[in-house]
């Protein structure tokens, strides 16, 4: 496909290979009025420039090119590249919904901090430029699995790009979470909750709970506690080779499980959750040449007068 190809040599090769035609989903958070206004504003530079375009059917009817409608579910069958308009969370979720098909994904930042998010609305005419004439790598991020395991049968599984959170819910009274690591107790947690997150995910939910920032390119799995009752529980890390099982229990019943902060589903006291990387991984478009710390800076304004 001509999006594998990054630089060098291969870069040469992609150039050649671009000229012929290629195909771009846009998929829009129609949530976001600017997303509407700036795809809409996209496609006919597109279309001159040889591309050919799909959108999802509701945003096909709602910009009149019903010409270019697919079902949402049917863009890895008709795009090359995937251009994602809204923030990290929108990304997280067409992560989510592509991940089996290795689709190349480039962020629109319609958000706030834009981990995610590669470009702005303003860089897009200087995106296609770039794609067209092979100037950028991809980058392939780590997933996680997590497969729900109950009375000793299998009854959910989830692919993540951020994390799996486990929470207590709105009860005031603390869940326990023993952690299993081939097949013996690593640890057990009294708290809040626990959150197993990628590397891409330590700049989330992880971080907020005190947990370190790992490089996006890192494989491993990291472990961090919610608010727990112990002065010696701290983040763990590791190797992404490793698959933990985390069992809970409380004295009540509500416990929690979160996939990226965007899907919930209520545990049962024994409950098991194992976890493990993920046979897939997303693949995000890099069109810059910006180091991972150099946006942690920005977005934090550390170091800055």
């Amino acid at each position: 496909m001509p999006y594998r190809v990054k630089t060098g040599e291969q870069k040469e090769e992609k150039v050649e290979d671009m000229m012929e035609t290629i195909s771009i989903g846009l998929a829009i958070n129609r949530g976001k009025p600017k997303a509407l206004i700036v795809a809409r504003e996209l496609i006919p530079h597109l279309e001159k420039r040889g591309i050919r375009v799909c959108l999802e059917q509701r945003v096909a009817a709602y910009l009149d090119r019903q010409d270019l409608s697919v079902p949402y579910h049917d863009f890895d069958k008709h795009a090359d590249i995937l251009f994602v308009f809204g923030g990290d969370g929108t990304i997280l979720g067409i992560a989510r919904d592509f991940a089996p098909y290795d689709l190349p994904i480039l962020g629109i930042n319609l958000g706030n901090l834009g981990f995610l998010s590669e470009a702005e609305p303003d860089d897009l005419p200087e995106v296609v430029d770039a794609l067209l004439e092979g100037r950028y790598e991809t980058e392939d991020r780590m997933m996680l699995q997590a497969d729900l395991i109950r009375n000793g049968e299998k009854i959910e599984t989830w692919h993540a790009l951020n994390d799996i959170g486990i929470a207590k819910g709105s009860y005031s009274r603390m869940i326990t979470c023993k952690i299993f690591m081939q097949n013996k107790v690593m640890n057990t947690l009294f708290g809040d909750g626990l959150i197993i997150s990628s590397p891409t995910g330590s700049t989330a939910y992880s971080m907020s709970a005190g947990g370190p920032i790992l490089a996006p390119n890192m494989k491993a799995l990291l472990i961090t506690p919610v608010c727990p009752h112990s002065l010696t529980a701290r983040p763990i890390i590791l190797s992404a080779d490793e698959e933990i099982t985390i069992e809970v229990s409380a004295t009540h019943q509500e416990i929690g499980l979160s996939v990226d902060g965007q899907i919930g589903y209520q545990l049962e006291v024994f409950d098991q959750i194992r976890i493990r990387r993920s046979p897939y991984s997303t693949t995000l478009i890099k069109w810059k040449d910006r180091a991972f710390f150099d946006v942690i800076r920005a977005k934090f304004h550390q170091g800055m007068d």
